[in-house]
């Protein structure tokens, strides 16, 4: 449904690439990663196109009795459902295409892909708004207001570097004064946002701004992992921006998580960003790994025992990650290429632990540290090998040997079971770099158990224990601050945020003629700008005239006072004459106690915007109300009625049951 990735017109309030794009954003960008995206919008358009046609044919089938009209119904579903099994591996498949993002020749890493959404057009419902609430002229902001279409059209196309991350941090700022401009808690403007699942294409239409700013956030998220992905690893310098790029893309689906709480799509439901969290953070302490070990393991008994520990760590990280795929309902939505990557992962580093720890004590004895060594390996176990103690087995030459050769046996039944997973999966299979590190950690410890084996050796060699996870910096979640980054409002000319706000409901400007009374206006000023009428003499001439305590001054003759405190508008005031001058003043509508049945919750349509015929909205009728003062009298009912909203036992095409969603499809992802 996304309708195209070219802007009508960017327009620019600062750097550009190209001459023409905002920065941060070139849709012209022929990249692998740009051609992956848009795929994407090719096949949300198709799967959206087949659920469509399936939902008209579960209607039909239980709108029809007649048999060979259901059974040819029943036949044109199963072909429906085939179709969209096979859009959704096709999907799958784009999640798992990780091979353009990488810039290394280390283990791929996992980036998100972006949301995709639909265009939406401010135009109509902020022209009608701004006449509505603010009883100014629309037409006065359409500047504004293509500004904001062209910013949120950039944000569907950003760069993959940090002025990327800038455009959808100012877009999302905007949105927050967008959001207090504009939408009111107790009414809708008839704005539909919509948002397809970045996992399975299936999309969500809502009018509450909400969703747009969190899915404006996972985009964000997603660039950051993007950004992490495409470093250049084998620098350290790379790692660091790795590291920091996955810190905060974590940070930021952690925001989301919290702050954000009733997505309707499932790829923003708690449990998916607990899982995407753990895999970020998993991920920037692999690169951790990878800096600590870039500029080369030394052969040395401490550091041995310190690099095995970090491997652990990782592998324990990993091992947290594909637990949480696995969990019902999220391994129906994960990509079966991100489930076997992370239990690969966690295979291989812990593979690579016990190797290490055996290297340390095949090839390095006890010395004059030996109370250093001996408390080193007691804090690699949680309990010593057959209840030896640490300084037994650094002196039993046979005994270290032994134990080794244990600790490599585990490494290379790991180092087995990754390359079996590899073989698993079609997708990982096209990672030869991985299948090339899989086999030369396989053959390094093949070869060192080969070393140390004795021809004449038969005893039943020991099971190695597990090796304590431990590292020096462990991989957290870092908010970054373009959260928070602080913009430019765009309806700024509407008045201070503070006031004319969607909260208050405003009168039509008034025009005041004041003319003085011994050197005297009658009334005082009070408060920042906008400035309010205090102490009004309600024998003066502006009194008369309609001005009331409590009102807004926006304006003296012909300069606009909403942004203008005191002191400005008193220097405007002095130079009255008897003539007078005029001025424009607007007032509060305090709203009426609304009814307690009405909750002024969005309406969300998932999957399909659901139609309603003409016939059923004339239908709806809206029952009276007897006005206060003729509560006590019969058949009185007409005067000074008031309309009320449908409640709950209203039967109308809003309660009637939504259509159910395919099996295929996760039902807590559709809610």
């Amino acid at each position: 449904m996304t309708d195209t990735l070219i802007p009508n017109g960017c327009k620019t309030n600062g750097p550009v690439e190209s001459g023409y794009f905002k920065k941060g954003c070139n849709p012209f960008a022929q990249t692998g990663r740009s051609k992956l995206q848009n795929k994407r919008v090719l096949l949300n358009q198709q799967i959206i196109k087949q659920m469509r046609m399936r939902a008209g044919a579960e209607n039909l089938l239980k709108a029809t009795s007649n048999n060979k009209v259901r059974e040819q119904v029943v036949l044109e579903l199963s072909y429906v459902n085939s179709d969209l099994q096979l859009l959704m591996e096709q999907l799958e498949g784009l999640n798992s295409s990780v091979e353009v993002y990488q810039n290394t020749s280390s283990i791929p890493l996992i980036p998100l892909g972006l949301k995709e959404t639909k265009d939406v057009d401010f135009s109509v419902a902020l022209k009608d708004f701004i006449l509505e609430h603010y009883s100014e002229d629309g037409s006065n902001f359409q500047d504004e207001i293509d500004d904001l279409m062209d910013l949120r059209q950039a944000c569907r196309t950003p760069s993959r570097n940090p002025s990327g991350v800038d455009l959808l941090a100012n877009y999302f700022s905007q949105l927050s004064f967008l959001e207090t401009r504009f939408f009111s808690p107790t009414r809708q403007i008839g704005i539909f946002f919509t948002w397809y699942d970045s996992f399975t294409g299936v999309p969500v239409c809502q009018q509450n701004i909400s969703l747009e700013k969190a899915s404006m956030l996972f985009n964000m998220a997603a660039l950051y992992s993007q950004i992490g992905t495409r470093a250049d690893r084998q620098t350290q310098t790379g790692l660091e921006d790795a590291i920091a790029a996955f810190q905060k893309s974590a940070g930021v689906l952690h925001y989301l998580k919290e702050t954000f709480t009733h997505t309707p799509s499932y790829d923003m439901s708690p449990a998916m960003l607990s899982m995407l969290i753990r895999l970020m953070l998993a991920q920037a302490q692999e690169c951790l790994f990878e800096q600590i070990t870039l500029p080369g393991i030394r052969n040395e008994f401490f550091s041995l025992l310190r690099i095995a520990q970090e491997a652990a760590k990782v592998g324990e990280t990993y091992g947290e990650v594909h637990q949480s795929m696995i969990q019902t309902p999220i391994k129906n939505n994960v990509p079966f290429f991100w489930t076997t990557m992370s239990e690969l992962k966690t295979n291989h580093y812990k593979s690579l632990a016990h190797y290490f720890v055996s290297t340390a004590l095949l090839d390095h004895q006890c010395n004059d540290d030996e109370d250093k060594q001996e408390k080193a390996l007691s804090q690699i176990y949680d309990a010593m090998p057959e209840g030896r103690s640490p300084l037994d087995i650094l002196k039993d030459k046979e005994e270290r040997r032994r134990i080794g050769k244990a600790h490599l046996q585990r490494s290379i039944m790991g180092h087995e079971e990754a390359i079996r997973i590899h073989s698993r999966c079609r997708d990982l299979q096209k990672l030869y770099i991985l299948s090339d590190i899989l086999q030369a950690g396989l053959r390094r410890s093949l070869t060192k158990f080969e070393q140390n084996d004795k021809e004449e050796e038969f005893t039943d060699y020991m099971l190695a224990p597990d090796i304590i996870s431990k590292t020096e910096k462990k991989a957290e979640m870092e908010i970054p601050a373009a959260t928070k980054v602080k913009v430019k409002d765009l309806f700024q000319r509407l008045g201070p945020l503070s006031v004319f706000s969607a909260k208050q409901r405003w009168s039509a400007p008034r025009t005041i003629r004041l003319r003085l009374q011994d050197r005297d206006l009658g009334f005082t000023l009070k408060g920042d700008a906008p400035v309010q009428i205090q102490s009004l003499d309600p024998l003066c001439p502006a009194a008369a005239e309609g001005l009331k305590e409590g009102d807004y001054l926006v304006a003296v003759g012909d300069t606009e006072c909403r942004w203008l405190g005191v002191s400005d508008v008193m220097k405007l005031l002095k130079d009255v004459d008897e003539e007078g001058v005029n001025i424009r003043v607007v007032s509060i509508i305090h709203n009426p106690t609304k009814s307690a049945t009405y909750g002024g919750l969005p309406k969300t349509y998932s999957m399909i915007c659901l139609a309603h015929d003409e016939d059923d909205k004339k239908s709806r009728k809206v029952a009276k109300k007897p006005s206060f003062l003729s509560w006590g009298l019969k058949n009185k009912q007409k005067s000074g009625s008031t309309l009320s909203l449908p409640n709950a036992d209203y039967n109308g095409p809003w309660n009637r049951p939504c259509p159910t969603y395919p099996n295929s499809y996760n039902e807590s992802a559709l809610y």
